[in-house]
C-alpha cells in the first residue's frame, strides 16, 4: 500500500462525517473534479482504507441504552483456548465490542443492552458460560463521553489536521 497524501486523508475525513456524500460535494471539499475524486476513493476501498459504509445508529432510540465495559479472564491463553473464546463470544448480540487484552486481564467486551437486569442475564447465562471464562468483572457507563462517529476531532493519522 502507498503513502496516503493530504488529497486521501481529505476524503477519509470527509467520508467519516458524512458517507452519504455525493461524489460531487466530496470532490469539491477536497479540490479534485469529480473523476479523479472517484478513482482515488476506488483505490482507498481496493488497498483497504476503506473497508464499507455503515449507517450510525442511535441505540437509545432502540432502547439499548445501557452499557457496561466487562473484564474477561479466562483460564489458559493458548492458541486453542482463545480461538474457541474468540468464535464463541462473536455468538452474543449485545457483545458490541470485543479486544483481546495485554494486562491484569485477557478481553475486555462492551455490552449494551436495555437495562441492568438484562446485562445481569447477559452476563450469567452468556458471557460467563463462554469457553474458558474464569472470572469477569463489570464496569457500568454512566455517561457516553465520545461514541464511534463522533468526527469533531481528527482520526490518529490524519495529515490535513493541523492545515
Amino acid at each position: 500500500m502507498g503513502e496516503l497524501d493530504r488529497i486521501d486523508h481529505g476524503i477519509i475525513r470527509e467520508l467519516q462525517k458524512n458517507a452519504r456524500i455525493t461524489v460531487t460535494e466530496l470532490a469539491s471539499r477536497v479540490g479534485l473534479s469529480k473523476t479523479p475524486c472517484q478513482v482515488r476513493m476506488r483505490r482507498l476501498e481496493e488497498q483497504g482504507y476503506i473497508t464499507g459504509y455503515t449507517a450510525l445508529v442511535n441505540m437509545a432510540k432502540l432502547g439499548l441504552d445501557h452499557i457496561a465495559f466487562a473484564q474477561v479472564t479466562l483460564n489458559d491463553t493458548s492458541s486453542k483456548t482463545l480461538e474457541a473464546f474468540n468464535s464463541a463470544v462473536n455468538q452474543i448480540a449485545a457483545v458490541e465490542q470485543c479486544h483481546m487484552i495485554a494486562g491484569n486481564f485477557d478481553y475486555v467486551l462492551k455490552v449494551r443492552t436495555r437495562n441492568m437486569e438484562e446485562y445481569r442475564q447477559v452476563l450469567g447465562e452468556q458471557i460467563s458460560a463462554l469457553p474458558h471464562v474464569l472470572q469477569t468483572s463489570t464496569f457500568v457507563v454512566m455517561e457516553n463521553v465520545k461514541e464511534p462517529g463522533d468526527h469533531s476531532q481528527p482520526y490518529p493519522g490524519d495529515v490535513t489536521a493541523h492545515a
